[in-house]
Order: structure tokens, then sequence, then C-alpha cells
């Protein structure tokens, strides 16, 4: 079983620094006097959040250029990895270009793998390390008007599960960790849509809580939202087809194409 990482002598890189999620989970490592590096592509508000946190140093990259990915952990010791970054990629199918689909799993899926892949034999070698993947629980239950997102989000997933068993015995620790509707900050709220009555939502605190958590027990996955999701994203495993009609009952296409609409501009 892998050691928990010690992260008051750690240095943690987390990618999607410069959103309100990426902000609380630099804070939350800091707290836990980690060194952060924190990734994004808004030089501005990078540089205001290593003013007001001691400790931080801002990177400026763009994740759908492996070469900025690359570079993001060339000649750097890192013994842990948040790969938060994401675009939105919600709406049809048919609404994307096929630069906003490459775009997509440019920035969801293949930087997190690229980085992991560079990243884990520094770690194994040592015998210590953590990555964590946020995920969503778009990637646990798909569903009409965000096929392109559900696609890198289940992805990501797999890959997290399948590298924790790969790395199981090495010292170095995986955790997935499944958002659901997040208020306050990240994609959902940004996009100024209205969930119906009695959905519940969580916090970038939250999400931050649950990737120290992730790290300390070495957890595999979390899920971040209210039991009623949570609950339906573990039952679309078991009956897909009675989750997803069930969803379409509920105004779900109609949620999606609102979330959509005020997401259209960030893909």
């Amino acid at each position: 079983m892998s050691l928990p990482v010690r992260l008051e002598d750690s240095t943690a890189l987390v990618t999607g620094a410069s959103g309100g999620i990426g902000h609380a989970i630099v804070r939350a490592l800091r707290a836990r006097g980690a060194t952060v590096l924190a990734s994004g592509r808004r030089r501005d508000v990078l540089e205001e959040l290593a003013r007001e946190v001691d400790g931080v140093e801002p990177l400026v990259a763009d994740l759908s250029d492996p070469a900025q990915v690359a570079a993001l952990v060339f000649g750097r010791r890192i013994d842990v990895l948040v790969a938060n970054a994401a675009l939105p990629a919600s709406g049809r199918l048919e609404t994307f270009t096929e630069e906003e689909i490459d775009r997509a799993l440019d920035v969801n899926l293949r930087a997190p793998m690229h980085l992991a892949r560079v990243l884990v034999p520094h770690m194994t070698q040592r015998g210590s390390g953590h990555l964590v993947f946020i995920s969503s629980l778009s990637g646990k239950m798909a569903s009409a008007g965000a096929s392109v997102y559900n696609a890198t989000k289940f992805g990501l997933r797999g890959f997290g599960f399948a590298l924790a068993d790969e790395l199981r015995g090495t010292g170095v620790g995986v955790t997935t960790v499944f958002p659901g509707f997040i208020r306050d900050s990240g994609m959902f709220a940004d996009s100024g849509a209205k969930l119906p009555r009695g959905v519940g939502t969580r916090t970038p605190d939250d999400v931050a809580k649950a990737v120290l958590r992730g790290i300390d027990r070495n957890r595999s996955e979390i899920d971040v939202a209210p039991f009623s999701l949570s609950s339906g994203a573990r039952a679309f495993g078991l009956a897909p087809s009675l989750v997803a009609g069930v969803n379409r009952r509920l105004g779900a296409k109609d949620l999606a194409a609102r979330i959509a609409k005020g997401q259209r501009d960030k893909r």
C-alpha cells in the first residue's frame, strides 16, 4: 500500500489554477505546507494568486500545445500532480468543429496522460508521489448534449483507475475526483445555467478537500456531489438506459442545452 505524501515537504503542480476551483486547490495545498506550481493560461490571474499566497509559482501554459505541456515538468521535481485543467466541451456533437474536438481531447485527456507519463518514472524511482485527476460525474454518467465532454471525462476515469492499479506497490498513489455541479466558480457556475429545484451543489473548497483526502488516504475515487447525484451516477453503471430515461423525463436535455449555450465561447 502506498504511504501518503508528506505535503509539507512536497512540490505540487496544479493545472487549471487560474480558475476558482484551481484557486481553492492551490490554497488548500499551501495551507498544508506544499510548494505549489500554479499553471494556467491567464498570466494576470496567476500572478495575482502568487502575490496573495506565498509559496506559489505561476506557470503560464496552454495545455492544448504539447510543447507547453512538456515544458511544465521539464527539469522539475514534482511530488504531486493535480490535473485540474479542462474545457467545457458541452453541446451536441454536430455543433463542434474538428479543431474544437481536438482541443477538448488535448486539454481534458491527453495533457493529464502526458504529464503522468513523464512524472511516473521519477516518482516510482523515489518510491513516493501522488497523481490526482479532476474528472466529473460526467465521467460516470453520460447524457445527451455532452457527448464530447463525456468522452474526455470517461476516458480520464478509465486512465486514472487503471494507472492506480499499475502503480500499486510502488509508493505512488492515484486519485480521481468526480465533482458534480459546483457553485460559485467553475465551468457550470460560469455558464449561468439554473438547476432544477432540489438539485444540490458543492463548492470549490469541497473539491479541494477531496483532493487532500485522496492524497492523505490514497483513495482511488472520490465523488464531490450530493447523494442524489452520486447515487445516480452509480446506478448509471448498473442500468444506463434506465437512468438515461429518468434523466430525460427530469429535463436533462433542456439543462444540457442551457449549459452548452453558456459555455459555447469557451471551447
